[in-house]
């Protein structure tokens, strides 16, 4: 008999979604008789206590009865239970410095961690996230940052709407200038980026035709692994090579920067990869006026990214000759749209899109004999490194 525990987020600024939905949580104890689940009370969550209990779970205060908990944000190391499989978005694969001491915590309490971020299938796509959700949300507020900057359109806020059916109803008559938004990317993030831009009557076109012309009407470019970089030496892409020794590749976004007027940012980085521009690019020539970074990675693919705004107020500016932070939508600036959480704009929906994949994809393994998807996503076996992260050693000791 497994129990699994649907935990009270504790990260603050808190995060109102949830890794099941109640008719998930119903459906995976009439499916799976040997599993029973309880949700910890919250006053926060996208769902409510009552929308569970009226779908038949247990709520409690207590799951130091369950064997598997589930997260989404990191957990606080006060409410740890030792000697519990988490499953969570740790932000720990890349040795985060901010969150050595959580991993001490997890270590001390011999926890076994698997992390949402690390499901991947064997060709590294990963499995699970709110990536989609992430692109959606930023597409829309790079847009309406690009708008508020112009005076041209104006876009309401993405929150303040009850559910995505409901958003898309505002872009009925919204009509856009002739703009050129240039979209990186080709995983979910992007997907969502593009589900906005197609929702918008923004139209497709080819990397040359977007560089070399001028259109009458609002425009996207998709730009992909081999659109954005190019080994140094040998002016090729190769995708497996590019992951493996990105240090070896440069950026080729910079034409890009003198005919786009927004950027959709949503591709992958690490430490190792080129970023798509450098401070000193930004010149007479640079023409962005908004920049959505929905990867969101502080001064990095885009090095004026200076970390996380909030939900309320997520644009910020930046001077282009000192790159300092200013008041968003000043004339010798560039806006930047930069938010850790955008998905919790769309709770509800993005909520239920992760627990599909969560019950399609991972469940069945974590309740069965397990599976390598799990084994590889397993950062820590009762407090200790599995083989596949031996590389953060020096980051998990004290």
């Amino acid at each position: 008999m497994f129990a699994i525990g649907l935990i009270k987020e504790g990260k603050t600024p808190n995060d109102n979604r949830v890794a099941l939905t109640p008719s998930q949580c119903k459906w995976l104890q009439q499916h799976i008789p040997a599993c029973t689940i309880k949700v910890q009370h919250s006053d926060t969550r996208c769902f409510t206590d009552n929308e569970y209990k009226q779908a038949g779970i247990e709520l409690t205060d207590d799951l130091s009865a369950c064997d598997i908990l589930l997260g989404i944000k990191e957990v606080p190391i006060d409410m740890l239970i030792e000697s519990k499989t988490y499953l969570f978005f740790s932000h720990t694969k890349k040795k985060q410095p901010y969150n050595k001491k959580l991993m001490h915590a997890l270590v001390d309490k011999n926890i076994t961690l698997i992390d949402y971020e690390c499901l991947e299938h064997e060709d590294g796509q990963r499995i699970i996230g709110f990536g989609f959700f992430a692109g959606v949300v930023g597409a829309h507020n790079g847009v309406m940052a690009y708008g508020n900057r112009t005076g041209a359109f104006e876009l309401g806020r993405v929150y303040k709407h009850k559910d995505y059916r409901e958003l898309i109803h505002t872009y009925f008559g919204l009509r856009l200038p002739n703009i050129k938004i240039a979209v990186t990317g080709s995983g979910r993030v992007a997907h969502g980026i593009l589900e906005i831009m197609n929702l918008m009557g923004v139209t497709e076109v080819e990397p040359d035709e977007y560089l070399e012309r001028k259109f009458s009407y609002p425009v996207y470019v998709q730009l992909k692994g081999h659109d954005l970089y190019t080994h140094k030496e040998l002016k090729t892409y190769k995708r497996e090579h590019f992951h493996e020794n990105p240090q070896q590749y440069r950026s080729r976004f910079l034409p890009f920067t003198r005919c786009t007027d927004i950027l959709m940012n949503g591709i992958y980085w690490d430490v190792n990869y080129p970023r798509l521009f450098e401070k000193e690019d930004i010149d007479e020539s640079f023409t962005i006026q908004t920049i959505a970074d929905i990867t969101d990675d502080m001064n990095g693919s885009i090095p004026v990214n200076l970390g996380d705004q909030t939900i309320e107020e997520p644009v910020y500016g930046i001077n282009k000759k000192t790159f300092q932070k200013t008041e968003p939508y000043i004339h010798d600036s560039i806006d930047v749209m930069a938010v850790g959480n955008l998905p919790n704009e769309l709770p509800r929906d993005a909520s239920r899109y992760f627990g599909e994949q969560l019950l399609k994809y991972v469940l069945p393994d974590l309740l069965g004999k397990g599976s390598d998807i799990i084994t590889r996503a397993t950062i820590l076996n009762k407090g200790k490194l599995t083989e596949a992260f031996m590389y953060m050693e020096d980051y998990a000791r004290h």
